[in-house]
């Protein structure tokens, strides 16, 4: 396990880039990671490597047949760590281009009179799309509400308001304002319980980085991620989609293969930073078992990830040393609760008599980064009902440690002795 383990830790720190150390500021820790995971030293490499070449991929010369064979690797070494062993992957522009894009091909392609389902915990990305192109196809869109005090939403919420006439579902894997994990295999058995036909498609942005995915499990025919969020860079989504979506009737070029997704050519160096990731997930599991089968490593990765993230959320609840936790402090409010099993690396939270801006720009004179979260169009679902205008989002990977958590706990300790 990674807990305890500071030889380890200081090996998983030296993967990645500025892990303790930013450009523009100087020594600061990073708690900003909902807002974009670190970015593995591996990949920034292997993005100026591919940077530099100028050939195209479908070409027939030496260099175009190794971008095809690196863009295949990546597509096979995404299959390994999400457990596809159908389907297909392909890159887009973002990862919430790439739910539009799912979204829009299953709500055209659904029957009149048809359903779509969705949560109101879902981020903008999927919410506004499966709302979207529900109204332009003419289908009744159905909103399960979640449990503001928990911050979740269940099966048995789906199931009180499923009907077999229901066409397209939308499931949140992670939220990024509450930090709560979804039961996604759960969910979609309750969706296909009631429609077995239903096309399910999920927000895994937020998820991605904090333990495995497991698409066998869980019975969908979307999943989009954004690679900048799991240790790649910005610029690319990816998603993966079932071999029934894929034959749909979708936006591709005339006369084009009928179920190619990807418009015009695709970076080779976003696709083979893919690698990158999935060798970094797959080191890791070595490092924590002693499992030799790469899925069996990654599965073992995942759980020390989610087991030591879980450790260092708690640490931060509760405290740690002569710190008090946030429990504790009088002047700060946990959202969602301070005993609550499905959170993920990520705690928000709300200082009293501070404006939550404030407490970010306090935090970052000290070195110490976080983010806002505003009721706007990211996130008032989930504050407006909390009657919050805006909180402090603290996210964190399996790259922090306990001593950067110790800082942020006296820093917002010190906030309360002085107010």
């Amino acid at each position: 396990m990674i807990q305890n383990n500071p030889e380890l830790i200081k090996s998983i720190r030296d993967q990645f880039a500025h892990v303790d150390n930013c450009p523009f500021q100087g020594e600061r820790i990073f708690f900003e990671n909902a807002g974009g995971a670190l970015t593995l030293k591996a990949a920034v490499e292997t993005s100026s490597k591919f940077a530099a070449i100028p050939d195209n991929q479908g070409r027939d010369n030496p260099a175009a047949h190794a971008l095809v064979a690196t863009i295949n690797k990546a597509k096979a070494d995404m299959a390994v760590l999400m457990n596809a062993t159908s389907g297909q992957f392909f890159a887009g522009e973002s990862g919430t281009e790439l739910l539009f894009r799912m979204i829009r091909t299953a709500c055209v392609n659904a029957p009149k009179g048809a359903k779509v389902i969705g949560s109101s915990i879902e981020h903008p990305a999927s919410r506004s799309a499966a709302r979207r192109w529900a109204d332009i196809a003419g289908l009744d869109y159905i909103n399960v509400p979640h449990d503001d005090a928990t911050g979740l939403v269940s099966a048995a919420d789906y199931t009180a308001l499923m009907t077999p006439d229901v066409a397209v579902a939308t499931i949140l894997h992670a939220s990024p304002v509450t930090g709560m994990g979804m039961d996604v295999a759960a969910i979609s058995e309750a969706i296909r319980a009631v429609a077995p036909d239903c096309l399910i498609i999920v927000d895994g942005i937020q998820h991605a980085a904090h333990g495995q995915m497991d698409l066998e499990a869980y019975n969908v025919d979307g999943y989009a991620i954004s690679p900048y969020k799991m240790f790649s860079r910005h610029g690319y989504g990816i998603a993966w989609i079932s071999d029934k979506l894929s034959a749909m009737p979708h936006d591709m070029l005339i006369d084009a293969p009928a179920t190619g997704w990807e418009f015009g050519t695709r970076d080779t160096g976003a696709y083979a930073t893919l690698s990158d990731v999935v060798n970094y997930f797959d080191w890791l599991g070595g490092e924590v078992s002693d499992e030799t089968e790469p899925r069996k490593r990654i599965e073992a990765a995942g759980r020390a990830i989610h087991a030591y993230e879980t450790y260092l959320t708690n640490t931060m609840i509760n405290g740690t040393g002569n710190l008090p936790g946030l429990r504790d402090m009088d002047h700060v409010t946990i959202l969602a609760g301070a005993d609550n099993g499905a959170r993920e690396g990520l705690v928000s939270i709300v200082v009293k008599g501070m404006a939550s801006p404030d407490v970010v720009t306090a935090l970052n004179k000290q070195g110490i980064r976080t983010h806002t979260r505003k009721a706007d169009h990211y996130s008032r679902n989930v504050l407006d009902p909390l009657g919050l205008p805006d909180c402090i989002r603290i996210s964190l990977c399996h790259y922090n440690t306990e001593g950067e958590i110790a800082q942020l706990l006296g820093a917002l300790k010190k906030m309360g002795d002085s107010a």
